[in-house]
């Protein structure tokens, strides 16, 4: 069995440093076997919003870009994860949940697609592990005009 990190090499990723809280909230809780992921934007690698993923859905973004967005929301997840627990490997029981949230125009009828992004990312880093249920909505606005956020919760070790 490969570890993430195999995986992560294997698909030519690197997890960000955990992005800091912007406002007034911790980037995530843990209580018991639990931590809660607050939603992350799709931050890349140097920690900033590129012009591809700011925008809505179905105006001035592509399908593939909001896809590519997702699976950095999904990375910036991970990262988190690994701020709480420490070792992807030895500390994640299950993702649990994945909420997206899909900067959108009101007629964009993709979302589901574009949360695929995160969701595919998930089990291709974490396995099986890496399956979740799931919601997608599709909303008026997000921080930063980012196309795409993920929140998260994890049962851990």
């Amino acid at each position: 069995m490969s570890t993430v990190k195999e995986r992560l090499d294997a698909l030519g990723l690197v997890l960000p440093k955990a992005a800091a809280p912007v406002a007034n909230y911790v980037p995530f809780i843990r209580t018991g076997n639990l931590v809660i992921i607050s939603g992350q934007i799709c931050f890349g690698a140097d920690g900033k919003l590129a012009v591809a993923h700011k925008g809505k859905l179905g105006a001035e973004i592509s399908p593939e870009a909001g896809i590519a967005a997702a699976r950095l929301c999904a990375l910036n997840v991970l990262a988190q994860v690994q701020a709480a627990v420490g070792d992807l490997d030895r500390g994640v029981v299950q993702c649990l949940r994945l909420g997206g949230f899909i900067n959108a125009v009101p007629t964009f009828a993709g979302l589901a697609g574009i949360m695929n992004g995160a969701s595919d990312l998930m089990v291709e880093v974490l396995g099986d592990r890496g399956r979740h249920a799931r919601s997608t909505v599709g909303v008026a606005e997000l921080p930063l005009d980012a196309a795409v956020e993920v929140e998260a919760m994890f049962e851990v070790k």
